[in-house]
This record gives structure tokens, C-alpha cells and sequence, in this order.
């Protein structure tokens, strides 16, 4: 394997990492992780993950890819309740859920992302095994999701990274860097 080429692929050369985004990431995931817990959500780690994603793209990149994300997680979370609750365990049904999100995805002509999301959500309420409802799983996985999701592109919009920041490694002071 060339690491010549490998490099390219990791090293940023338009939109590296800067240590702004870093501060900003960092900030968004706690804020989103405390308001879960303060929700006393019982999985308030999604809530950061939800906004770590988030903040990886600029707030007019996240907007469009965050909706499809709050729509996938609601189909996803309704397919698997209503699943799990009819047939518990049942890896067949699990199958057939999967497909069905993927049909009712296709049937309101939502973008594929929104189908990865919502299979992502269907796998997490079904094959998580735990002690609560299903549907009790599936509100809180919305609601954990759906936190983090506004946690991100609030944050994204009242602190915005703004062009010419300094990135790690950058000694130009700054006109190197290319925006978030």
C-alpha cells in the first residue's frame, strides 16, 4: 500500500481541524450530555454522540442532515417499539424492520440518510436488551437523540467558527485554515 496516497485521504489541506472547533466540540457535548442528565434521560450519552455529529459540519451543512436525522430517529424508534413489543427477540422481525423502515423511507421519498438513521435507531431499541418498555426505549432514544440534535446546531448558530482561525500546525497565524 502507497502511504503516499494514504495521507492524502487523512491529512486536510481545505478544511483541517482547528483549535476552535475542538473548544466548540467539546463544549456542545458536555452541554448536550448535562442537559440529558438534568432530563434524566437514561442514556444521556447520546445525546453527546448525537451532538458530536453535529458539529463536524458547518450549521448550513448540519441543518438539512439534522432534520433527515430527527425524522429517521422517530421512524426508527416507532418501527421498533411497535416490534419489540409484538415480538420480543425475535431476530426474523428485527429483519423484517429493518425492511420496513426502508419501505416507508422509500413510500415518503426521504433521503438515504435518513433510512441509515432510522435503521441505527430500529437496532438500538430492538436488540439492546434491557428491562423497560419498548416504547419507554424508543421516547428516550428520541428525546436523547433529538437533545443533542438541538444542543449542536443551537451551539453551531451562537458560535459560529469564523474564517482564519489558527489550526493545529498551522504557523501562518492563521490565513492557512480554510472555514467550518
Amino acid at each position: 500500500m502507497d502511504t503516499k496516497h494514504l495521507g492524502k485521504w487523512i491529512v486536510a489541506r481545505e478544511n483541517p481541524s482547528s483549535l476552535l472547533h475542538a473548544v466548540r466540540t467539546a463544549v456542545a457535548a458536555v452541554v448536550s450530555y448535562l442537559v440529558a442528565r438534568m432530563f434524566r434521560l437514561p442514556e444521556a450519552y447520546w445525546a453527546s454522540i448525537s451532538t458530536l455529529i453535529v458539529m463536524q459540519s458547518t450549521l448550513g451543512a448540519a441543518l438539512p442532515i439534522s432534520a433527515q436525522r430527527f425524522a429517521g430517529t422517530a421512524i426508527g424508534a416507532a418501527v421498533g417499539a411497535a416490534t419489540a413489543t409484538y415480538f420480543p427477540g425475535r431476530v426474523w422481525a428485527f429483519g423484517i424492520a429493518v425492511f420496513v423502515v426502508g419501505v416507508v423511507c422509500a413510500a415518503f421519498g426521504v433521503a438515504r440518510s435518513a433510512y441509515r438513521y432510522a435503521s441505527i435507531t430500529l437496532a438500538i431499541v430492538m436488540l439492546v436488551g434491557r428491562s423497560a418498555s419498548p416504547w419507554l426505549i424508543a421516547l428516550h432514544r428520541f428525546f436523547e437523540v433529538s437533545l443533542g440534535i438541538a444542543v449542536g446546531l443551537l451551539l453551531s448558530a451562537l458560535w459560529p467558527e469564523r474564517p482564519g482561525k489558527t489550526f493545529i500546525g498551522d504557523t501562518s497565524g492563521g490565513s492557512g485554515s480554510a472555514p467550518r
